[in-house]
């Protein structure tokens, strides 16, 4: 199995930064892409960025040219870096791991972290 946690939630203003970062532990081979969803109210959850074992990167357009995400491959960590954020940006951000595809001893639906939250206020 593997074990997800995010950290660096935080209340910010509107137009700070933040970064916020998940480390993934446990059976490694069940570690493939990594990814960054985002939980507001009344609202599904939303996927912000991603990044697979290739290095290629995805943002949501609300994100794009605001939030970079890099990968230490070595570590089985993402980090998120979170500029000119807006309060549209608040919500909890939950960090995700896929496993690679095929016959593994692992979870299809992947693995979440708790989350760590994030309020952007005025």
């Amino acid at each position: 199995q593997v074990h997800v946690m995010e950290s660096g939630g935080d209340s910010v203003q509107a137009g700070d930064s933040l970064r916020l970062s998940c480390v993934a532990s446990g059976d490694t081979i069940c570690i493939s892409a990594m990814g960054w969803f985002r939980q507001t109210p009344g609202k599904e959850r939303e996927v912000i960025a991603g990044i697979n074992s290739g290095g290629y990167t995805y943002y949501a357009d609300s994100v794009k040219g605001r939030f970079t995400l890099s990968r230490d491959y070595s570590k089985n960590t993402i980090s998120l870096q979170m500029s000119s954020l807006k309060i549209d940006d608040t919500g909890v951000y939950f960090c995700k791991v896929d496993p690679p595809a095929g016959p593994l001893p692992c979870s299809s639906d992947g693995y979440w972290g708790q989350g760590t939250r994030v309020d952007v206020s005025p």
